[in-house]
């Protein structure tokens, strides 16, 4: 089973960026969607982004649609989301999530009946105004 490693999250400025990644072990790792998730505090979780197996189609939530991308990298095993124009109201814990299923990733923040078949543990982000 695939196990998932968060990283690059920190403190930045509005207006500034970072770029998260979601490292994988595993060698199956081209078989899993991956989507990445953030949850602030009081809120609950919320779907960001996904990418297919391939790395060839991405979805995005309005929130975060022109601002951030989704990219990823079989052969290093690793998902990207490069996050640019950061907001205060960006400030989460951010997680990423597999499931052999793309759309699992885009409903399981809103279809409690379903979950990813492996989460990450989360970095945090803070935009500072």
């Amino acid at each position: 089973q695939v196990q998932l490693v968060e990283s690059g999250g920190g403190l930045v400025q509005a207006g500034g960026s970072l770029r998260l990644s979601c490292a994988a072990s595993g060698r199956t790792f081209s078989n899993y969607a991956v989507g990445w998730f953030r949850q602030a505090p009081g809120k609950e979780r919320e779907f960001l982004a996904a990418i297919n197996r391939g790395g060839g189609s991405q979805y995005y939530a309005d929130s975060v649609q022109g601002r951030f991308t989704i990219s990823r990298d079989n052969a290093k095993n690793t998902v990207y989301l490069q996050m640019n124009s950061l907001k205060p109201e960006d400030t989460a814990v951010y997680y990423c999530g597999a499931d052999p299923t793309f759309h699992t990733l885009v409903v399981v923040t809103t279809d409690k009946r379903k979950d990813l078949e492996v989460w990450g543990q989360g970095t945090q982000v803070t935009v500072s105004s």
